[in-house]
């Protein structure tokens, strides 16, 4: 019940907020934040066709039932000869948030944050599709706009866009934006719209970064904590359990097809 109402209990990276915007003069709020290595699995897919890449990213975690990859444990090598030992398939925990971006054309990119525990690619299960791509994400810094309602928003990307020119940022503009923006989503397609927690996300560069502390300096700085709480690890992801998570993806994979059209950027 709490999902419907917001309620987060799904794992997401750890960041260090560098930055707030979010006082009475500026229009569209944002925070910078400062994330770590991370590694994803990913899968491109063609807008316009009917599968959304959600069921082959829930396939690949183990989500239906038997997880879609490779338990495979590498074997240490001292010649150029590799052994490795063939396991059975390993289920992977669903963290947050599902990560929505274009890229050329058509074609769209989902990527499913992996647990932290999965912090070398060797331990990363390989899949067995050949569709999911296990990307290692660098550590980076960015400008997060939170808002709720549709997930699919692109005017909010405009809107942050509009907010970092207001700022001063140099080499921001909307056609930037739209070009390198994404959109992250953290609830289930049923949890009410004036709940949900959607965000924004669009990378800076060192030399944006370096402008905005100094333009806008803050007293803790040190920077805040967020992401998730190791007092999380053990539990399950979803607080509904695991039955509400499949009803919770199978309802994600409805909601991504049924609004395929607003996966292009306007």
């Amino acid at each position: 019940m709490g999902s419907v109402f917001g309620k987060e209990s799904v794992k997401e990276p750890h960041f260090d907020i560098v930055l707030e915007r979010k006082n009475a003069n500026v229009k569209t709020s944002y925070e910078m934040r400062k994330y770590g290595e991370r590694f994803a699995a990913s899968v491109t897919y063609d807008g316009d066709s009917q599968n959304s890449g959600f069921g082959t990213l829930a396939s690949y975690i183990g989500v239906f039932g038997t997880a879609k990859n490779e338990g495979a444990t590498s074997m240490a090598m001292t010649a150029p000869v590799v052994m490795e030992k063939q396991g059975k398939p390993e289920s992977i925990a669903m963290t947050a948030p599902v990560v929505m971006e274009n890229t050329s054309g058509n074609m769209m990119k989902m990527m499913f944050m992996l647990p932290e525990e999965y912090d070398d690619m060797s331990k990363i299960p390989k899949p067995t599709n050949s569709a999911v791509l296990i990307e290692k994400l660098p550590s980076e810094i960015g400008v997060v706009h939170r808002y709720n309602g549709k997930l699919m928003d692109s005017q909010m990307a405009k809107d942050l866009g509009n907010q970092l020119i207001s700022d001063g940022v140099e080499g921001i503009t909307e056609e930037y934006v739209m070009e390198h923006y994404q959109t992250w989503g953290y609830n289930p397609p049923f949890t009410m719209p004036a709940f949900r927690r959607n965000e924004v996300w669009l990378k800076l560069n060192d030399e944006q970064v370096t402008y905005l502390k100094e333009k806008f300096p803050t007293i803790n700085q040190g920077g805040l904590k967020g992401g998730s709480s190791s007092t999380l690890k053990g539990r399950n992801m979803l607080s509904f359990g695991l039955c509400g998570l499949a009803v919770g993806v199978l309802a994600v994979g409805l909601f991504f097809r049924s609004n395929k059209s607003q996966y292009r950027k306007v």
